[in-house]
């Protein structure tokens, strides 16, 4: 996925030729040296032709930039269309170069989300940065909502979406104590208090699957029973009760309004993402779900023409196979094998086979929650964006395939970006 598809031999000597083949527009770009041993550069820039005559051009002894004329061997690059594709680009290749510091390179943080953690006896939703996974990178422990923009925005929200539930904001050790004063919300009447037994677990657990399922359905749920409480107190004529019920509505689409697109449940975030490519007539597809990018799709309409399917149709195959293809593995340790490059092993009940299982299962599970993670980071990066460049969909009933041939059209028809010469 996104390689780096072209590379140039580099000498110090007669290199006019060189720079002249080095095209002046965005890339992400390798440059490897002479010694094996040392490690190569990975960058990525705006002009290339510029930013290379700047690290293989004649050195400058009053300048202390880096410059690397006398080591350098070759450089490997990729023309990019757009900020997201580079910074895509740059991702995928520093992982594989650096894997023990590429989220440094990057200044790489995990996203803020909202969980619900679901194996807590009394749930509570709360801010955090780390997803817990299973073995196939999927979202385990409760419900995630995000990505957020901040933890201010994220705070923010959960704060005015549990103004219409009881579940318990406090963070302390739940022991159902009658003789406990209990918290400030407790005297609010904002929860349930199950710290001082004012009601029971199934009566609490309840309001956290209310709450849960207002998260999942993007406030639809409560939207819909708030719309039938007004309608069933008109229908009673009792204009005071429907009035307090409409009241609630006006709130509940305020909180709503305020709510970013892109945030929703992680385990349920289908979308695709636009972006104009660095080749011609191309347009860059990349698909998510489950909160993870899929392998991206370059629809080339100058090829089009030539064939028996419509862009349409394109589309179909790409976003039918890559959600299929992030669908997890039926066996675990066959997936963990095969990850390794390792033929699996049946019936070896050694104690040394069962720590190198063990040991692959850690280390499958830490790359898993490290990828859903990382690509949530870089969706939110560009998502919250200004300007943002490019067009994002998402995944209702189904892939709204005209919208996405129109926002193509539109992507297309944009002026070219200026080229340096």
């Amino acid at each position: 996925m996104l390689e780096l598809d072209s590379d140039l031999e580099f000498s110090p000597v007669g290199n006019e030729e060189f720079f002249g083949r080095i095209p002046a527009a965005a890339a992400v770009c390798l440059v490897e040296l002479r010694n094996d041993k040392a490690e190569p550069l990975l960058i990525r820039t705006q002009d290339l032709r510029r930013r290379l005559q700047r690290l293989l051009g004649p050195l400058d002894p009053t300048s202390k930039r880096l410059n690397l004329r006398d080591s350098a061997r070759a450089v490997r690059y990729r023309l990019t269309g757009s900020k997201f594709e580079q910074a895509l680009t740059y991702y995928h290749n520093a992982k594989q170069i650096f894997p023990k510091r590429y989220r440094d390179l990057l200044h790489l943080r995990p996203p803020v989300v909202l969980k619900v953690n679901l194996r807590n006896a009394y749930p509570r939703c709360y801010v955090t940065r780390r997803i817990s996974v299973d073995d196939a990178g999927v979202p385990i422990g409760g419900t995630y909502y995000g990505p957020f923009a901040s933890r201010r925005s994220a705070v923010a929200f959960a704060d005015r979406a549990l103004d219409f539930f009881k579940v318990r904001r406090c963070q302390i050790k739940i022991r159902r104590d009658p003789t406990f004063p209990g918290c400030i919300y407790s005297e609010m009447k904002m929860c349930l208090a199950p710290c001082f037994a004012g009601c029971t677990a199934d009566e609490y657990g309840v309001e956290v699957e209310r709450f849960v399922n207002f998260l999942e359905t993007n406030g639809e749920s409560l939207q819909t029973r708030f719309e039938k409480e007004r309608e069933r107190a008109s229908e009673d004529l009792d204009f005071e009760r429907a009035s307090a019920w409409h009241k609630k509505i006006d709130k509940l689409d305020e909180v709503l309004r305020g709510r970013p697109e892109l945030v929703r449940r992680i385990q349920s975030l289908e979308a695709v993402i636009l972006q104009r490519c660095a080749e011609k007539q191309t347009i860059g597809v990349y698909a998510v779900h489950g909160g993870k990018l899929a392998e991206p799709y370059f629809l080339r309409f100058g090829e089009i023409a030539s064939q028996p399917r419509s862009a349409e149709q394109l589309f179909h195959k790409y976003l039918d196979t890559s959600g299929a293809s992030t669908e997890p593995r039926t066996s675990l340790f066959a997936d963990i094998e095969i990850h390794m490059g390792k033929t699996p092993v049946r019936g070896d009940n050694s104690s040394n086979a069962r720590e190198q299982q063990a040991s692959a299962s850690s280390s499958f599970a830490t790359r898993a929650r490290d990828d859903i993670s990382d690509h949530l980071w870089l969706i939110a990066r560009w998502f919250y964006s200004n300007p943002r460049e490019g067009e994002i969909f998402f995944r209702e009933k189904d892939w709204p395939y005209r919208r996405l041939l129109g926002a193509c059209s539109r992507l297309l028809a944009a002026r070219e970006p200026a080229q340096n010469t």
